[in-house]
Order: C-alpha cells, then structure tokens, then sequence
C-alpha cells in the first residue's frame, strides 16, 4: 500500500509514496516517501500537518535526555530533495 497510492514530495529513487491515511493510522510510517528520501531521520512526516506520533515520542525522549544525536534533514537537504 505504501508504494501505491499517494504523493511523493521528495525525489528517493523508487516508487514510495506518502499516504495521509496511513500516516495518521500507522503512527508515521504512511509519510514512506519521506523516509526513503531521508532514511536516517528520525521524523517522517516532515511538513506541521503530517501527523507523526513516532517522531512526538522520539522527540519526548530526546527533552527528557533519554534520547540523543535525534537526526533530521537540514533545510538545505530538504530544498535539494524536493520532488
């Protein structure tokens, strides 16, 4: 389903694509575009409306000090990705 139907944002080189139905149901992991195009970030849903509960959690722990070297995207890399 997430190589299916949706759009893709951000060149990644294959065929993912970003759902909002499923990014909202399966806690992130539907923005699967995002994640092929930026695979070591910590954050899926890289716009404010992209719901990522995977990212609130892994950004509590890393306010907590649980949590440390929480990688994401620069600006930059996000501008030079942009489908």
């Amino acid at each position: 389903m997430r190589h299916i139907w949706g759009a893709r944002e951000y060149s990644s080189g294959d065929h993912s694509r970003n759902n909002p139905i499923f990014g909202m149901l399966a806690f992130g992991e539907g923005w699967h575009s995002n994640h092929h195009a930026f695979p070591a970030s910590a954050r899926h849903g890289l716009r404010w409306w992209q719901l990522d509960m995977s990212w609130l959690i892994i950004r509590s722990l890393e306010r907590l000090g649980l949590a440390k070297k929480v990688r994401l995207p620069s600006p930059d890399r996000l501008a030079a990705r942009r489908a």
